[in-house]
């Protein structure tokens, strides 16, 4: 399964929010649209400067005393992105997340943004996926086998 197919499952929307937007409001946006990251871009068609994740946001709190309304984003998001291509397979996605323990996902189409996958997403494709093969095989089984004429 390639993360094309995973994407074409869920919304291809994908929220943004700017580097200069306070860590208050990113955290609005996530409860808001119940997601866990925002990809940071100044424009709407802009290039991607980074994305901020619920994670980020924990670690803002923890290490700064100041009120998350005068946080910017752009001092604490991920610049170093990760990411995958539409035509990736969704095991190269699930090594990417593992190694860099990461839980969402850019995925770009050149250098534009083609979607986002979360950890749920790829586990949720897994498990489709497997029981999809599941259901073939009993239907293989319990059917009896091939409907194929052996050789002689």
């Amino acid at each position: 399964m390639r993360l094309k197919d995973v994407l074409q499952q869920k919304s291809k929307d994908v929220r943004t929010i700017s580097s200069t937007a306070s860590c208050d409001e990113v955290v609005n946006e996530l409860v808001r649209f119940n997601i866990g990251s925002l990809i940071v871009c100044d424009e709407p068609s802009g290039p991607i400067l980074g994305i901020i994740t619920e994670r980020d946001i924990l670690r803002v709190q923890a290490a700064h005393k100041a009120p998350l309304d005068k946080l910017r984003v752009a001092s604490f998001m991920s610049c170093k992105l990760v990411t995958a291509e539409p035509d990736d397979d969704i095991q190269v996605a699930m090594g990417l997340m593992t190694t860099h323990r990461i839980r969402h996902l850019p995925v770009l189409q050149g250098d534009r943004l083609y979607g986002i996958v979360s950890i749920g997403d790829v586990v949720k494709a897994q498990h489709d996926e497997l029981e999809r093969e599941n259901h073939h095989m009993r239907s293989y089984i319990l059917g009896g086998g091939s409907t194929a004429t052996p050789l002689a």
